[in-house]
């Protein structure tokens, strides 16, 4: 199985656009235009009946104490985490393309709903968290929103965009379901999966 996508090779940097912060020498960061990569793939097994499609960034800090603060850095020592970007399942069978922008074009404040996602099912991203403290942001974001690590990490971000055939349908997930619930949902019915990582950083000292 392959899968591609779009502006992104293997190891390369993830362009802007498809990020919902952007550094901003002035504010260190500003949003970005946030829209979701085009992503495509092909050489699919047989016996398969849907697709799930997530981006997932492992390299998040599990302790938040210095995220984004001034004098302070997130030491790159510091244990990581995954945070779901992007969770679409139950994409039917007979889909090879989600286009650019189709899921996410421009940052939505307090989160786009599940329904209404271009295929499949809409999976809750990590924002959810990230952002329940802001009175501006916070709600429940669905679906996609991109890289936005902190801009005093050390440590380079990386974005991993996987596509998994399954012998089943659905994963039968309803409700806020999170990255969790769909890696478990998952087990026993993945017949192949595919993955591109790409990388992004707000750190002036690491771009």
């Amino acid at each position: 199985m392959k899968i591609s996508v779009s502006g992104i090779q293997d190891g390369q940097p993830v362009p802007e656009r498809y990020a919902f912060g952007v550094y901003n020498e002035a504010d260190r960061m500003s949003f970005g235009p946030n829209r979701n990569p085009e992503v495509s793939w092909d050489q699919v097994p047989a016996g398969t009946q849907s697709f799930v499609v997530m981006m997932f960034d492992p390299d998040v800090p599990s302790v938040a104490d210095d995220v984004n603060k001034e004098g302070r850095v997130v030491s790159k020592t510091l244990p990581r985490v995954d945070f779901f970007h992007w969770l679409l399942i139950d994409i039917p069978a007979s889909v090879r393309r989600i286009p650019e922008g189709e899921d996410s074009d421009g940052v939505t404040p307090k989160g786009k709903p599940q329904e209404g996602g271009p295929v499949g099912v809409r999976g809750i991203n990590n924002f959810t968290q990230f952002l329940a403290g802001n009175p501006d942001m916070a709600g429940t974001y669905a679906g996609y929103d991109g890289p936005c690590p902190p801009w005093n990490d050390e440590l380079m971000h990386h974005y991993h965009f996987e596509v998994y055939a399954l012998d089943v349908d659905s994963l039968g997930l309803s409700g806020e379901f999170d990255g969790a619930a769909v890696r478990k949902a998952m087990q026993g019915h993945v017949l192949a999966s595919a993955r591109v990582t790409g990388t992004y950083t707000l750190n002036p000292d690491l771009r």
